[in-house]
């Protein structure tokens, strides 16, 4: 409850700030007493002092100016699109070390994906939509959110989905302070990275996100084929040709010794190239992933896509295929039970007559028989045979019970009905 009251009283504070108003005009909002938004100022008060309340809410202004003074205000499609771009430059050069950074880049660059469609940072999206858009399952997915996205600032989940609604989530700015490809950041120890900062992997990255984004659903670079370094290898190249292994450890994030190991895969593979010791993308390295699908390929003679080749030789050739097939069979069985209980359905009865099954569906507990109530909407009392005053019947057949206790009209009942609705999700 505490935490649940720092953040409403947050909430306001960063509303008072964004409409140029000062911490006397919050401090007067908060602790008028019939202010629901200052209950948690009011209590601070009441436990340890007016001014021990006070001071927090000088901290908590502070804080809400700080927050208020960084962000920019998107007023058009336009603007939504240049936050984007600057959020995509920032994710760009951010170190992403370890398998799980690398791993939760992929995650950030699906919800980024979502969020170019929808046109702002806020977008819906489920995990199985991610996780195919990512090309890894959902486990791998929600380690990365928890472990890497979440405490890093760079994805927040508002809502989680229900029924056939996904959830509701919003880029942030990630930590430290905004980057450009022109500077440099220094990160603390990361130990959910798996690996601690290091004189090669201190310096910002430097990759080209869209070219991960277009390959990282293909099955050659599943987690058992070449992987989410070689992604950060060909995003690197791509983005500044010709690097060093020296300048790749520094541009990719990937300690040198994988860089050395997926090098030396890629060019067996044909995708890179080197004169020396510098390194390059072969012309036509990124052609044909995902242009011949495995179900495609139906000629013998055909050459099948680079990308499909790859994949076949690891093992992992219809990997995004089969997980694809996974997901629409548990989004067939979750929708199947999302309307069995809303039908409020209990398991069928099966008889057996004249050696046939016969399958007899049980009642709804809400049902009406038919013999039970009158066409005007009347329930009939079964013992009496007349209509009993007290119960009539919805237009969905359900059963509603009048008394005299009870002689609210529409508005009011609708009006108890939101109010009831707003104490619940403030708890929840």
């Amino acid at each position: 409850m505490a935490e649940h009251g720092h953040r409403i009283t947050a909430a306001i504070a960063c509303h008072v700030a964004r409409a140029r108003g000062t911490i006397e005009h919050l401090t007067g909002l908060l602790m008028h007493p019939d202010h629901e938004g200052g209950r948690h100022t009011q209590n601070i008060a009441l436990r340890s002092g007016q001014a021990r309340a006070l001071a927090y809410l000088h901290r908590v202004w502070d804080s809400a100016c700080v927050t208020v003074g960084n962000t920019t205000e998107v007023a058009s499609r336009e603007d939504s699109h240049e936050d984007l771009a600057a959020l995509r430059d920032r994710v760009e050069v951010t170190p992403w070390r370890g398998e799980r950074g690398r791993t939760a880049l992929r995650v950030l660059r699906a919800h980024l994906n979502f969020a170019e469609v929808a046109g702002g940072r806020l977008h819906a999206a489920s995990e199985r939509q991610t996780a195919e858009e990512a090309g890894i399952s959902r486990q791998t997915l929600r380690k990365a959110y928890e472990s890497v996205l979440k405490p890093g600032g760079w994805l927040r989940r508002l809502r989680v989905g229900r029924g056939q609604e996904g959830s509701s989530w919003y880029l942030g700015n990630g930590p430290g302070s905004v980057l450009s490809r022109s500077q440099t950041t220094q990160f603390p120890p990361a130990p959910a990275l798996e690996e601690w900062s290091t004189s090669e992997t201190a310096l910002s990255a430097d990759i080209d996100s869209a070219v991960i984004s277009h390959l990282m659903s293909h099955d050659a670079f599943a987690h058992h084929a070449l992987g989410s370094s070689a992604l950060m290898i060909i995003g690197a190249l791509h983005s500044r040709p010709a690097q060093t292994v020296g300048e790749l450890v520094i541009t990719s994030s990937v300690s040198r010794a994988t860089v050395y190991r997926t090098l030396h895969r890629l060019a067996a593979h044909g995708l890179v190239q080197h004169v020396g010791e510098i390194w390059t993308l072969t012309p036509r390295a990124l052609d044909g992933f995902g242009d011949s699908p495995l179900k495609a390929v139906t000629d013998p003679e055909a050459v099948p896509a680079r990308g499909w080749v790859i994949a076949r030789q690891y093992g992992t050739a219809g990997l995004a295929a089969r997980r694809r097939a996974l997901h629409a069979a548990e989004r067939a069985a979750y929708r199947a039970a999302l309307d069995r209980l809303g039908e409020h359905r209990s398991r069928a009865v099966v008889i057996v007559r004249d050696g046939r099954q016969v399958l007899v569906p049980a009642p709804r507990p809400d049902e009406i028989p038919s013999v039970w109530h009158t066409p005007d909407g009347h329930v009939v009392d079964p013992l009496t045979g007349r209509a009993a005053p007290d119960w009539r019947i919805a237009t969905d057949g359900r059963l509603i019970l009048i008394t005299s206790a009870d002689q609210r009209s529409y508005d009011e009942l609708a009006a108890a009905h939101a109010e009831a609705l707003s104490e619940w999700e403030s708890a929840a």
